[in-house]
């Protein structure tokens, strides 16, 4: 069976981590088929939402230590002489933050590692309260380096970030929930109802304008005041040339359920 398994349902895509022997662990063949999933759907203008997960107890226990110590995957080269040529960009936590298409991460399980970097660069994190976060990177010796080092001071702020990694203790549901790193805890056999509902409610928003939210606040995260708010506006102008924003205002004068169509 594939290392992941890629789906669509209507505007709803669903990527599954499919290695439950070995939690989820990232291979080398999940790296590049992960990114390759997330800029496919990024790309289908049919695709609204993506749901990502794990299939069986764990969500993704990080990079697959036997991998690197063999030689393969992310750090692999570094058990190896010599040195060599390292791009970030398509590392599939990079595509992750640079897709349009929002992604919710249901957490079914423990998530470790790399695997906490990936739940850290979704849009929105739905939690089983079976699940835990395992920011376990100082007790191996490394930092997070797949993106924790940038999102954690942004979620928490920077004395929880610092507690989070220099301590190194997991995190149960009701303490992600507390601190802010998961929307919500959801019993563990409701967790894909509830990471579909929240989906579809997506989906059923005007497509166009919830790509651009996403984008605005990427790129605001970088900009002054001024500057962002001219961005803002000028996406706006495009936005009101759109058949989506006619039907919204249609919508709402006529009482009823905006259909949008992403035109």
């Amino acid at each position: 069976m594939s290392d992941l398994v890629c789906e669509k349902h209507n505007h709803v895509a669903v990527i599954k981590l499919n290695r439950p022997d070995r939690m989820n662990a990232i291979s080398p063949e999940m790296l590049t088929a992960l990114g390759a999933g997330l800029a496919e759907f990024d790309q289908d203008p049919s695709v609204r939402a993506i749901i990502l997960t794990g299939e069986g107890r764990g969500f993704c226990s990080g990079l697959d230590l036997k991998d690197t110590v063999a030689g393969k995957g992310i750090g692999g080269s570094l058990t190896s002489g010599g040195a060599a040529h390292v791009s970030t960009i398509d590392l599939p936590t990079v595509t992750l933050n640079r897709i349009d298409v929002p992604v919710i991460c249901a957490l079914n399980g423990p998530a470790a590692g790399y695997g906490f970097d990936l739940a850290l660069g979704c849009d929105m994190r739905l939690m089983s309260d079976r699940a835990k976060l395992a920011p376990a990177f100082a007790k191996r010796g490394i930092v997070p380096e797949s993106g924790g080092t940038w999102y954690l001071p942004r979620l928490v702020g920077w004395a929880r970030a610092s507690e989070i990694c220099f301590i190194g203790d997991e995190i149960s549901p009701d303490r992600a929930l507390e601190l802010g790193l998961v929307n919500k805890v959801v019993a563990h056999d409701a967790l894909m109802t509830e990471a579909h509902s929240w989906a579809e409610k997506i989906a059923a928003n005007a497509p166009l304008a919830i790509r651009a939210m996403k984008r605005l606040f990427r790129h605001g995260l970088s900009e002054d005041f001024e500057s962002h708010t001219h961005h803002v506006l000028m996406q706006l102008m495009v936005l009101f040339k759109s058949q989506d924003v006619a039907e919204g205002i249609k919508a709402f004068i006529e009482k009823r359920e905006a259909k949008f169509t992403g035109r």
